[in-house]
């Protein structure tokens, strides 16, 4: 396929040259926040995971596409991440699940793409500096390194409200009944929940006493996208709820609760985005390999109530809470495991325990 050339610009002025692909904006540019992902496969359940709004994927294995896309693996109606970079995008797939090609799935859900970008070279700048706001396209390198100087990160935004549904839906049959607040919840968390129990989810806005009107057996927290910094009025709504109902929280869920329970949050260099991700089970000294997607984290020695349940091995990072005398627990990773590892799948079965005993157990 000929491809019009094109460049990516970071915000410190740093170059990469490649070819326009997927989607194609009039203008010729895309700008957000540049991150990288290091996970093998699972390229399109990445692409469309709502914790990616306000930012640019780049793909460090080298290709992508191979094996096209299909609607069982989407985790969402669509992407909201900005747009994504590739060294050598796929245009063959090949694969008996695949429904049509990564280029064109771009195409549909209007996500534009760089590829022919030295990722290698890029993942190293970002592992240097941290994640930076920017641009590409092909609108010119002038025109586009002008986009890049005024490029936005997500300190200090709310990007919740944006991908957050507006109504309320119920899935599953269980007896036990879970309200899940959706941040930018996935598909494969509903879909966990949905086998345990009748899950009704609820817009990210809805207050305490709308919850406690739904008579519900526990509450999930889930993942989401942007700053937790800038979500007081969501920890407030957590807050009146700790001790009153079990509690369980994933991703930006568990450090809207760790905010909820006293701790302050902080900005990691360039993040957790990957599959491979060792966490060491305080508790039972277990070590899981983790799928991961966060910029924040929970400040070390800032959570007042509740105990440090889980670390992350490779830089120490707080990847789990919980507070058994009030019935919550959250982790920072993705035990949902869309994509994998299923290592820490077990965790949706200690929240179905937690509800049918009021006892959080740690085995």
């Amino acid at each position: 396929m000929r491809r019009t050339p094109a460049v990516l610009v970071l915000g410190d002025g740093t170059r990469f040259e490649g070819y326009a692909a997927g989607f194609l904006p009039d203008d010729g540019l895309t700008t957000g926040e540049f991150v990288f992902n290091t996970a093998l496969s699972g390229y399109q359940e990445v692409i469309t995971d709502p914790s990616y709004a306000g930012q640019i994927i780049t793909f460090t294995y080298p290709h992508i596409g191979n094996y096209g896309v299909t609607p069982l693996d989407d985790e969402a109606v669509h992407p909201w991440c900005r747009g994504i970079v590739t060294r050598e995008l796929s245009e063959v797939p090949s694969n008996w699940r695949s429904a049509g090609s990564l280029e064109d799935f771009l195409i549909h859900h209007r996500i534009p793409a760089i590829t022919g970008i030295d990722t290698r070279r890029l993942t190293r700048h970002l592992r240097a500096h941290g994640a930076l706001p920017g641009a590409f396209g092909h609108a010119g390198a002038e025109l586009v390194a002008n986009a890049a100087r005024h490029a936005k990160g997500t300190d200090d935004t709310d990007l919740v409200s944006t991908v957050s549904i507006k109504q309320s839906f119920t899935r599953g049959e269980g007896q036990l009944h879970v309200v899940a607040f959706d941040y930018g919840i996935k598909s494969t968390m509903v879909n966990q929940l949905a086998d345990r129990f009748r899950v009704t989810v609820v817009p990210s806005s809805t207050s305490a006493s709308d919850v406690r009107a739904l008579s519900p057996d526990g509450v999930f927290l889930s993942n989401g996208p942007g700053d937790p910094a800038a979500l007081s009025d969501n920890v407030a709504v957590i807050s009146q709820l700790v001790g009153t109902v079990p509690i369980f929280g994933i991703c930006l869920g568990h450090q809207l609760l760790a905010s909820a329970l006293g701790a302050t949050t902080f900005k990691l260099p360039f993040g957790h985005h990957g599959s491979n991700h060792p966490v060491h089970d305080l508790a039972t000294g277990r070590i899981e390999i983790t799928a991961q997607n966060h910029n924040y984290a929970v400040s070390p020695g800032t959570l007042s109530r509740g105990t440090v349940s889980h670390v992350n091995l490779n830089d120490g990072v707080i990847e789990g809470i919980a507070t058994p005398e009030e019935r919550c627990f959250s982790v920072q990773y993705h035990p949902e495991a869309g994509p994998g590892p299923h290592d820490a799948r077990y965790l949706f079965d200690r929240f179905e325990s937690l509800l049918h005993t009021g006892i959080l157990e740690s085995k």
